[in-house]
């Protein structure tokens, strides 16, 4: 195994599909010129985050696997000779769709796809009407150039998961994730969700001795006249198997971000913090209960 760079795609949405496709291709060859290997687009990139509100007519932006953005995207990878992960909404059935990603090997392949397990609804974030949960399990995918694990979003505040994931054996976890501020608690509350939000990620690569690498949108999207919309604060970032920042974007502009997966420093640290060799596999029965009396 040789190490590898990993790309970043933070970018702000408009309300056409095919002109978010077009940027989003754009960007993946910018990020390519930079010298990224395995390129990570945001969350649900296609369209603007329309969860702010519960339609049975948004049930049209859904695409199938293979559908628009696999055709696009495994040519370019072909082309560019790069992974991509690509987040898109999924229809895979009449009356069941999935927040899911794909991702694409350097070949133009389709090496695997992952389907978001844990499903929010909250105000403006009303998931649990468009999205059924995952039913793939926790996974990761060879890309050519490394092992990846890929989880999404609100997957991104369960240890669970992280644990599940990285168990597969990658060296990186992406979360495409679409998170931002209502704009009327932002003063009050807006540095301490940023915190905890990026704290948590960097807690699971340190748990797991891993890269961690997050994925967000940026920009204002008001899909709904009558609310606030959501203020999506961008803050991309990749931290090394100790939580250390390598790479972190600006909240309220597009950026690309670049960073390498060491291997060798991967090695070292799980060799120095050996969490997975103290793991009390025969111990830990009761995380599959809800709560425990």
């Amino acid at each position: 195994m040789k190490n590898y760079t990993i790309g970043l795609v933070q970018m702000q949405v408009g309300p056409k599909p095919e002109d978010n496709m077009k940027k989003a291709a754009s960007m993946v060859k910018d990020a390519a010129k930079k010298g990224a290997q395995v390129i990570c687009l945001p969350e649900l990139y296609r369209s603007q985050y329309f969860c702010q509100k519960e339609d049975v007519e948004l049930f049209k932006l859904a695409e199938t696997i293979p559908g628009p953005s696999t055709e696009l995207f495994t040519s370019l990878a072909k082309k560019l000779r790069v992974a991509i992960v690509v987040p898109l909404f999924e229809k895979r059935a009449a009356g069941i769709y999935h927040n899911s990603s794909v991702v694409i090997d350097k070949s133009g392949s389709i090496a695997d796809v992952y389907r978001k397990m844990h499903i929010p609804d909250d105000p403006a974030y009303y998931e649990k009407f468009y999205f059924t949960p995952g039913d793939l399990g926790f996974r990761s995918a060879e890309t050519g150039y490394g092992r990846v694990g890929t989880l999404i979003c609100w997957d991104q505040w369960y240890p669970e998961g992280a644990r599940l994931t990285s168990l597969t054996g990658p060296s990186v976890l992406f979360y495409p994730t679409a998170i931002g501020w209502h704009p009327y608690e932002k003063e009050q509350y807006g540095a301490r969700q940023r915190e905890a939000w990026m704290t948590v990620q960097r807690g699971h690569a340190v748990a797991n001795g891993i890269y961690v690498a997050s994925c967000n949108r940026t920009g204002f999207e008001k899909t709904v006249e009558a609310q606030a919309g959501i203020e999506f604060w961008g803050t991309s970032f990749i931290c090394d198997p100790q939580g250390i920042i390598i790479a972190e974007a600006p909240s309220g502009e597009e950026a690309i971000l670049t960073g390498k997966i060491d291997l060798a420093l991967m090695e070292d640290i799980r060799l120095n913090w050996p969490f997975y060799r103290d793991r009390r596999i025969d111990a830990y029965g009761d995380i599959t209960k809800r709560f425990i009396d």
